[in-house]
């Protein structure tokens, strides 16, 4: 069983989680600049076993495609050409970022940390990772 890498992605930076190999304990992994993103998966993978790649889809409150989706759909394709023995998977991001600043907030972070987006997308992207597995998990109890 592989690591399960999550990606929470921005048009400037791009955070991005990871799972332990057993897919129990998600955690931020790093925050890259977008256009290094690739480069960085490629460099990741060729280090680490990973069977899955969930990707944020990033949908409005009403459920429909937010602007960013014009980036993430080829990303996603890119993904599955360029990893074919890698699961990627489209997973609902919404209310993530408001989490992720509940989440610092809670955490005692002060005003200043709380405003470091490059934390924030981390954050966002670890978020993502704990409810797909926790949706698989309870899929597979089911």
């Amino acid at each position: 069983m592989g690591r399960i890498i999550a990606i929470d992605y921005g048009t400037r930076r791009t955070g991005i989680a990871v799972s332990d190999p057993l897919q129990l304990i998600a955690g931020g992994l790093a925050t890259v600049e977008t256009r290094e993103l690739e480069r960085y998966l490629t460099q990741y993978i060729a280090r680490e076993d990973v069977s899955v790649i969930v990707v944020g889809k990033p949908l409005k409150m009403n459920g429909a495609p937010s602007e960013t989706m014009r980036f993430v759909l080829p990303l996603v394709a890119r993904l599955h050409r360029t990893y074919p023995s890698i699961e990627v998977v489209l997973y609902d991001e919404r209310f993530t970022s408001a989490i992720a600043h509940r989440a610092m907030l809670d955490g005692g972070l002060r005003k200043m940390a709380r405003r470091n987006r490059a934390l924030v997308d981390k954050i966002s992207a670890t978020i993502i990772l704990e409810d797909f597995m926790s949706s698989r998990r309870a899929e597979q109890h089911r």
